[in-house]
């Protein structure tokens, strides 16, 4: 800030000068009072003139006293005037370095608000770019959307066509194993009842006790596994139903020799 008041350069504050003159104004008075005694004492008669000459003397003295502070009031002014002539000079020196600062700072502005519109323009087109960008991804997104869409339903349909498939599948082979299994017993079972048949002579019966076992063996055997495929088929069947995956394989089956 610079003071632009008057008498800046000469008073540490408003109104010192005033109050200086003031005073300088008062001593005149006094000095002003004292001529006039002077000259009143001058008119009087000589018997006073001793008297006078006392008075006379006091009022030099007195203005001798004046004379000095007066003097000293001005070395204290030169004094203070040097002073704020030394302040106005630095003070004119802090606001040269103020104002090539602050048109520094101004510069600088300047370059950043060019930056800043650069920078605006250069983010007012990466702004359509992106909006364009965007709303071109979005359609996209709503076609990519509807598409696998229908891929899922195409999908679940297709797993459920699958599903369905391997489960007639494996029903199929179930049906198959277990027929070919029954037709196995129901030959065994035949010849087990020719055997004991023929047994029920006593002269036949000792003979064909050993096949007649054989045979019974054999029919348990077939009955057995004939129960081991329908659970194997029946469990790869509620697995397929319940999603897993790669169970169409056949149950191996073990070759059973008739007897």
């Amino acid at each position: 800030e610079t003071n632009t008041l008057p008498f800046h350069p000469f008073e540490m504050q408003q109104g010192d000068i005033l109050r200086m003159e003031k005073e300088h104004q008062v001593l005149k008075e006094q000095l002003k009072e004292a001529q006039e005694k002077y000259e009143q004492l001058q008119s009087r008669s000589s018997e006073e003139i001793s008297a006078l000459k006392e008075l006379l003397k006091k009022s030099v003295e007195e203005t001798e006293v004046s004379k000095n502070e007066l003097d000293w009031l001005h070395q204290d002014l030169e004094m203070k005037v040097k002073k704020w002539q030394q302040e106005k000079k630095e003070n004119q020196e802090n606001l040269k370095a103020l104002r090539n600062t602050a048109k520094k700072h101004t510069d600088t502005n300047d370059r950043y608000l060019k930056t800043i519109d650069e920078k605006e323009k250069q983010y007012n087109v990466y702004l359509n770019t992106y909006l364009e960008t965007s709303n071109k991804l979005a359609n996209e997104k709503v076609k990519l959307e509807e598409r696998i869409k229908r891929s899922q339903d195409d999908c679940q349909e297709c797993v459920k066509r699958a599903v369905k498939a391997e489960i007639s599948v494996l029903t199929n082979w179930k049906e198959a194993e277990v027929c070919k299994l029954n037709g196995i017993s129901a030959n065994a079972e035949a010849n087990l009842k020719m055997l004991k048949s023929l047994s029920s002579s006593a002269s036949a019966a000792p003979k064909l006790k050993p096949q007649i076992d054989s045979w019974e063996i054999f029919i348990s055997n077939v009955k057995k596994q004939l129960e081991k495929v329908e659970a194997e088929y029946e469990e790869k069947i509620q697995s397929v139903k319940n999603g897993v995956r790669n169970c169409l394989t056949k149950t191996e089956t073990v070759d059973l020799p008739c007897p």
